[in-house]
């Protein structure tokens, strides 16, 4: 996925040393003086917080530097700097400070780490030592680059670069300078948030005196093809050979309708010698994905799905012997999904991983060369390393030390060492510190709930901050998306429990069926019900929280987003009055409409089943059947529609459908689009404009607000803003008649 970056104003020195960027373009950092009055968290707050990114670890394991992100809402910008600090997290130093982010850090060496940052250019590549001194641009790329990636011997670099795939009506009809049509004769016309006018390739080029070679390889040259695979692969599906022979990288070479409903991604080999290339998982029909040769260069790991179309399958494990070529899935008996890994940088064979069991993400290990082609039979028992009420989404393994990053609910993003042995966890960056001591959280807790099957169901329950168990609080059923996305221990800067805690809500968030961590049968059980068990299970959760004397069942309100935002419009047809308030975010209202709308159709033809019109589908008609809109005569609860215009997943006619279907129904609606947004809300002032409406709603409809007690909320609208653009219309139409 191509990444969002700010262009600066001034020319940088292409050589030289120098400490960092000089230019006269505001720089945004860390707030100062940041104070949380009332102890709780706000939308402001929330967008106060520091944002870790970009961990690395230099060769010699004595420093590492990340990123931090940081935005400024009155700019609507947010910007990320680097920063370097011992291993155990002391001596912490800015190292850049300037309008642009930085990203893709990498060590060579101990004493210089390169990275991309945006120029008028697009992004190039910098090199700068650790103390921030000596800062030089290497590459001077024409369109920019997305990613970059050294060989080992340092002397070439691999690079992500866009190269044009559709032209435009100006491109063929030069006498039409100024049309703005885009022609298209086959799908995959747009993907996430964009046309698809350009696509990713993998280049390579020579390092020349320290700077990277105009004279570039492209390694796909005449393929219409993505390597990397968008929306969302990027340098991590490149590797080189240890011996900087080859490369392996991850592609899905299908186009129009087949790339659309195909999740078949395969691996090739690009022999650096003789520019030949070859698939190296010919037969794999699923997502194969993140190649990483183990460090002697014996065996290929890398990630992989069986069955082409089902983009939710088990995240496999594979290996592969690079001289017999001989395949084994390293965790076929281990029901779990395989989410990020890495060799351990030594001869050893292990292989660290994150997996996320009873909705907890921890750091597991294993020893992937200790099967050979005698004992594929033998089970692997992976190890897991860490343990505690936390997600794991990011594994670095030294050769002698272990380090992850780690979230929760109640805490974002900081970066921990581990002590394999011992599975303590030390926290190495305190970015948010300051932040959090201000504030206080709710606590949260899981249950184990009975379902209508049967079986045991694990839900969160997050209670408001001061909980008193002797009062009734008003509740909230978060639906998950995904749909099968575990609610584990995530912090968002949206969909945050802690912050509808601090609103003064119990949240309950359900892990129904169809979400991975327990067991592949129960992750898959939604495919083709999607009206079914898992709304079922759901129900069974509030229905079981509202036996609690703490739980005001005649305050509950419903939320969710995408898959999420389906099951609230389900929901609102299916009740039976339990609900007095809905929101759906970017949610599917008419499944046939979904159908001819959506980009990637492997998603519908494997969760829905297929077209709506192959009448002898029996899975695909169960599932039209359960098509929210088909509902609508049901819905008598006020709902919260929100949605965004550059969604091409879940397009914003389903929430406008949504929307004008429950006016007509004479049901209280409220309709929030946002022109600029994609699947996700990611604008400073976009986002607390989301959390106002959100909670203004609940608390109007869920809590029964009076209009004093809104007015004094921090949502408040002001009623001079009103009388103040008609104050404004006036004079703009005096003024025109003046000049007429």
């Amino acid at each position: 996925m191509r990444t969002n970056l700010f262009i600066i104003s001034a020319l940088l020195l292409l050589s030289g040393c120098i400490s960092r960027t000089n230019n006269n373009a505001p720089v945004i950092g860390k707030p100062e003086n940041v104070k949380i009055e009332n102890r709780l968290l706000s939308p402001e707050a929330l967008w106060a917080f520091g944002r870790l990114s970009e961990v690395a670890i230099s060769p010699d394991e004595k420093h590492i530097v990340y990123g931090v992100r940081y935005y400024d809402v009155a700019t609507n910008k947010g910007n990320t700097d680097l920063y370097v600090a011992n291993a155990d997290g002391t001596n912490e130093r800015q190292i850049t400070k300037t309008p642009a982010s930085e990203f893709n850090v990498v060590w060579r060496g101990n004493n210089k780490i390169y990275f991309l940052r945006g120029t008028e250019n697009g992004a190039q590549i910098f090199e700068i030592k650790p103390d921030g001194s000596c800062e030089k641009q290497i590459s001077d790329d024409k369109n920019g680059i997305d990613g970059f990636l050294f060989s080992p011997d340092g002397k070439n670099i691999a690079l992500i670069k866009q190269v044009p795939y559709y032209h435009d009506a100006k491109d063929r009809y030069p006498d039409l300078p100024q049309a703005s049509g885009l022609i298209f004769n086959d799908l995959n016309y747009r993907h996430w948030d964009e046309w698809v006018t350009t696509i990713p390739h993998i280049f390579v080029a020579a390092i020349e005196k320290g700077k990277v070679s105009k004279k570039t390889k492209d390694l796909l040259d005449g393929e219409r093809y993505e390597a990397p695979v968008k929306p969302f692969d990027g340098i991590e599906q490149i590797c080189w050979s240890p011996d900087g022979k080859s490369i392996v990288y991850s592609s899905k070479k299908l186009t129009g309708k087949e790339y659309a409903e195909s999740t078949n991604t395969d691996l090739y080999l690009y022999n650096m010698e003789n520019g030949t290339t070859r698939n190296l998982t010919e037969g794999f029909m699923g997502y194969d994905k993140m190649p990483q040769f183990s460090p002697d260069g014996k065996y290929l790991a890398w990630q992989s799905m069986e069955r082409d179309g089902y983009e939710s399958d088990k995240n496999r494990l594979f290996i592969m012997d690079m001289t017999t070529e001989e395949k084994q899935d390293l965790t076929k008996d281990f029901d779990q999904n395989v989410d990020m890994y890495f060799w351990k940088p030594a001869t050893t064979g292990s292989i660290y991983f994150i997996s996320n069991h009873h909705a907890l993400s921890q750091i597991y290990c294993l020893n992937a060369t200790a099967t050979t082609a005698t004992t594929t039979n033998v089970a692997l028992i992976p190890k897991m390393i860490t343990d505690g009420v936390h997600d794991y989404v990011q594994v670095i393994p030294t050769e002698n030390k272990l380090f992850g990053v780690r979230q929760s609910m109640s805490s974002p993003n900081e970066l921990y060492a581990i002590n394999e042995e011992t599975g303590e966890q030390n926290q190495i960056t305190h970015i948010n510190d300051d932040l959090l001591a201000q504030m206080d959280f709710g606590t949260v807790k899981e249950r184990w709930i009975k379902t209508t099957t049967g079986e045991m169901m694990h839900t969160w329950v997050i209670y408001p901050p001061y909980f008193d168990e002797t009062k009734a609080y008003p509740t909230l059923l978060y639906l998950q998306g995904g749909p099968q996305s575990t609610i584990s221990q995530f912090w968002s800067y949206r969909w945050n429990f802690q912050i509808m805690a601090a609103n003064g809500y119990i949240i309950v968030a359900p892990n129904r069926h169809g979400v991975p961590g327990f067991g592949q049968k129960w992750n898959e059980q939604i495919s083709g019900d999607y009206g079914g068990q898992n709304q079922k299970d759901v129900l069974v959760a509030i229905d079981e929280l509202s036996k609690e004397k703490y739980v005001d069942k005649d305050k509950l309100g419903c939320v969710g987003a995408s898959y999420g935002g389906f099951s609230v419009y389900w929901m609102a047809g299916h009740h039976q009055k339990r609900f007095k308030a809905f929101i759906a975010h970017d949610g599917m209202f008419n499944f046939e409409q979904q159908y001819l709308e959506t980009e990637e159709m492997f998603f519908d033809n494997w969760d829905i089943g297929g077209p709506y019109w192959d009448k002898n589908n029996a899975v695909a008609q169960r599932s039209y059947a359960q098509s929210p809109h088909l509902f609508v005569q049901n819905w008598d609860t006020p709902i919260l529609i929100v949605h965004g215009e550059k969604d091409y997943r879940i397009l914003a006619s389903q929430g406008m459908a949504a929307f004008n279907a429950a006016i007509l129904r004479g049901v209280t609606a409220e309709l929030l689009i946002f022109p600029d947004e994609n699947h996700w809300v990611l604008k400073p002032q976009n986002s607390i404009l989301w959390q106002r409406r959100f909670f203004k709603f609940l608390d109007t409809h869920v809590k029964k607000l009076s209009s004093e007690e809104l007015q004094e909320a921090y949502y408040a609208e002001k009623d001079t803003a009103y009388a103040t653009n008609a104050n404004e219309e006036k004079e703009r139409n005096t003024e025109t008649q003046v000049s007429q």
